[in-house]
């Protein structure tokens, strides 16, 4: 029975160390600045500032002068024409004749044009052929309320913007947390599964040399051979969870799912500093991320309803124009000369009545005020709940962790017990079958309080909003 005590002091002396990859392994650090470099979602959320930081300067191009230059080419088809009642005008000696008509026949006019004349009325076609027209067109707002207003608004939805930016790091850093935590349950629960199979496989070997010498029965041998094959569906259980867990924090890093990734240390490392984390929890949520968003949305709602009062005012913008025209008969690139001219203009305009539709807008936006304000109200107190909530989840594990940790000496001790029992012949194999179970449980429950504390304390950090992002800014893992 002396391999029992070999398999058993290995089992004890914490043969449950991390998975060591031919690549170094990445750290939970290493994991959160890959994630923040390469997660899609972060991208989306940076340009998405940028965006707005766009947005700005637009309203800003809008209280600047414009320019414009411009021009023009109008092709006379059909000429209007002037009548005039000339039975009227005969005795002033026009020189047409007695009768007062003019020639029908389409003489041109000394002014250019030309003259027709009708049965009693003459008719003359007025304008040339050819027109053109070049110029410079430039103008700014002197007084314009509600473009100033509006680059209140802008500002406050950058703010909005980089808040949404910052409230995607926090949630992914979370995510990322979680998904660690998760692997290294997977990989910890799966040394654990193997060393239980190991140990039922080892017994069911000595069983069979036993069989063989005829010290055993036919029945000892198939009764280990099925404590063994029991493991066995366990154990491929936690290959697909490890598989699993691994795909999940390869697609938070946006990382391919073949990456040959492999995480550092194990899960009972975390115990060393978690009674002194939980004495240093904090309940300051006013980082939290949806009183931030809250905050930054009264504020643009606030600006918003100004911009609207603004519409009340009055505007003013100055003019001014420089332009070049001409006219000429006949080909249009031939006899036409450019005449300059210019000139400058105010231009205002008062409000005065829209329908009421000025006013319809401005107490929707008031409206909108106020319904943030008492949302604000009620969310400033779940969030209060949520975090005492938080803490008192956290210190239950914290105390579920020590009840685990004492079960799992415990457990050692029993084992060590019976095992001795066993050998003495004081022990039923299933005696010492029962308290190797017991010890693997105890190992399996003492990983899972340690990954409910470490979920839980993330959570409260989500909760708070007081994740160190400025602390994995550092990119060179990416450099691997």
């Amino acid at each position: 029975m002396k391999p029992f005590r070999l398999l058993m002091s290995i089992f004890l002396a914490g043969s449950f160390c991390a998975v060591i990859s031919a690549q170094s392994p990445f750290t939970l650090d290493d994991c959160i600045k890959v994630a923040l470099s390469t997660n899609p979602t972060i991208k989306v959320a940076d340009m998405e500032i940028r965006r707005v930081d766009y947005s700005k300067k637009e309203t800003i191009g809008a209280l600047l002068p414009t320019i414009s230059f411009g021009g023009t080419y109008n092709r006379m088809l059909a000429k209007q024409v002037m009548y005039m009642n000339m039975d009227k005008m005969g005795a002033l000696g026009d020189g047409f004749g007695d009768s007062g008509d003019a020639p029908d026949n389409g003489d041109t006019a000394p002014d250019g044009g030309s003259t027709t004349a009708g049965k009693g009325s003459n008719g003359i076609k007025m304008g040339l052929d050819n027109s053109y027209s070049l110029g410079f067109q430039a103008s700014v707002p002197l007084i314009a309320p509600q473009l100033w207003k509006s680059l209140k608004l802008s500002d406050s939805q950058i703010l909005q913007t980089i808040e949404n930016a910052r409230a995607s790091r926090l949630s992914l850093i979370n995510e990322v947390k979680n998904a660690y935590y998760t692997l290294l349950l997977a990989v910890d629960s799966r040394k654990v599964i193997q060393a239980s199979y190991d140990m039922a496989k080892l017994t069911h070997e000595i069983y069979q040399k036993q069989f063989q010498a005829g010290a055993a029965s036919d029945y000892d041998v198939l009764r280990t051979s099925v404590a063994m094959k029991n493991v066995e569906p366990d154990l491929v259980q936690s290959e697909i969870a490890i598989k699993q867990a691994k795909l999940q924090l390869l697609i938070l890093m946006g990382m391919d799912a073949d990456f040959p990734l492999e995480v550092a240390g194990e899960l009972s490392d975390y115990e060393k500093t978690m009674y002194d984390d939980a004495m240093g929890l904090s309940r300051d949520y006013s980082a939290n991320t949806e009183l931030k968003q809250n905050e930054l949305q009264i504020q643009a709602l606030n600006n918003a309803l100004d911009v609207q009062k603004m519409a009340w005012l009055p505007t003013l913008s100055a003019t001014a124009n420089y332009n070049w025209t001409s006219m000429s008969q006949g080909n249009p690139l031939r006899n036409f000369r450019w005449s300059p001219y210019s000139m400058v203009g105010l231009t205002l305009s008062v409000p005065l009545f829209e329908g009421g539709s000025r006013y319809s807008k401005q107490k929707q936006a008031q409206i909108q005020v106020d319904e943030m304000k008492w949302q604000r109200e009620n969310l400033e107190r779940s969030v209060s709940s949520q975090v005492d909530l938080a803490i008192d989840n956290i210190m239950l594990n914290v105390k579920q962790i020590a009840s685990t940790s004492e079960s799992v000496n415990q457990a050692d001790r029993a084992h060590d017990i019976m095992e001795k029992s066993f050998n003495i012949g004081a022990a039923s194999y299933l005696d010492l079958r029962d308290s190797e179970l017991a010890l693997t449980q105890a190992r399996l429950a003492y990983y899972q309080s340690i990954y409910n504390y470490l979920v839980a304390n993330s959570s409260l950090e989500l909760l708070l909003g007081n994740a160190p992002i400025e602390k994995y800014t550092d990119t060179s893992v990416l450099n691997r």
